[in-house]
């Protein structure tokens, strides 16, 4: 495993950008918990390429990608303590290494890409930015059972994905210029991109808001159904880090789906509510989809909901 050293740059780099995801991976038995931090902290210097290439050449961009891919390959000497760190992890526990050029194909998306015509347009790029993401984590987490277990965590993988896009269209389009709703949603609904990218809410954007949170919670269903096949001593975390990302839909309604005049963000009080609400459902029903359904900010569904197969997956590239 990577030296503490390593870990705990790793874990500050999650603490300062992802503080929501840091909650749910303080619950994490240790031997997750500190790994998680690694990936976590990887994902984040590859995604700030290109989120924070303001005034960068795009070739510059694509560069520095194809130098993270080869250190996190190790294919090359780390420039940093988080790829030394990514690579012990890469190693000790068999990250794939397809997830890993996925990944960085996704990011390399982001350059001169922004706009996605289908939802299977957004689910090829986010089988990287998101599922690869749920593969690594399915890895580390060293699952008996990973083929049942992978496709529901790239269920759930998108799932968060879905929720972040739909939470952060505005924050997209001001600082980056992207839209992650697919056009065909937009333009079934009557909204143009021009509505979206002048911040113009009306009814009928509402409603394409409306379609893609019922979308998203078919995959959240789908991926707390496979909470069961992961080690006893992970499902309390990955269940709490579906219980508060669900949790921005509740948000967004709230608002009447505007996204465009703010970005709804969960307070710290509630997810502490939020965390300390769903471990005293797990302490009496150790059964995700159950805990779930009681506590998760969806609106209730019949449990066979839950058992629906995963989507087929979307072929590594």
């Amino acid at each position: 495993m990577a030296d503490d050293r390593r870990v705990r740059e790793s874990k500050a780099i999650q603490r300062r950008t992802g503080k929501t995801f840091h909650l749910a991976t303080r619950v994490l038995p240790e031997r997750v918990r500190h790994p998680t931090y690694v990936l976590y902290a990887f994902f984040r210097i590859a995604d700030e390429v290109v989120d924070d290439a303001e005034g960068v050449p795009t070739d510059e961009q694509a560069a520095r990608l194809e130098s993270l891919r080869a250190e996190a390959l190790g294919r090359a000497d780390p420039e940093s303590e988080v790829l030394a760190a990514f690579q012990d992890v890469r190693v000790e526990y068999g990250v794939p290494d397809e997830e890993i050029d996925t990944f960085i194909d996704a990011m390399k998306t982001d350059i001169d890409r922004s706009r996605y015509e289908t939802y299977d347009d957004l689910r090829s790029y986010m089988r990287g930015s998101a599922a690869a993401v749920g593969a690594m984590m399915t890895a580390i987490m060293e699952t008996d059972d990973e083929e049942t277990a992978l496709p529901h965590a790239v269920a759930l993988g998108e799932a968060f994905q879905m929720t972040n896009f739909l939470r952060d269209v505005r924050e997209d389009i001001v600082e980056m210029d992207r839209i992650y709703l697919p056009l065909e949603s937009l333009e079934r609904h009557g909204v143009t991109e021009t509505q979206v990218e002048n911040l113009q809410f009306t009814p009928e954007f509402a409603d394409v808001m409306r379609d893609e949170l019922v979308r998203t919670e078919q995959l959240y269903r789908q991926g707390v159904a496979g909470i069961k096949y992961l080690p006893r001593d992970c499902q309390f975390a990955v269940l709490l880090s579906a219980v508060l990302y669900a949790d921005h839909h509740r948000l967004i309604r709230a608002r009447d789906y505007d996204v465009l005049s703010a970005t709804p963000s969960l307070g710290t009080a509630r997810k502490f509510w939020l965390a300390a609400r769903t471990r005293w459902h797990w302490q009496w029903d150790h059964d995700p989809v159950e805990v779930f359904r009681r506590v998760s900010a969806l609106p209730d569904a019949n449990v066979d909901r839950y058992e629906v197969d995963p989507p087929d997956p979307v072929p590594v590239r």
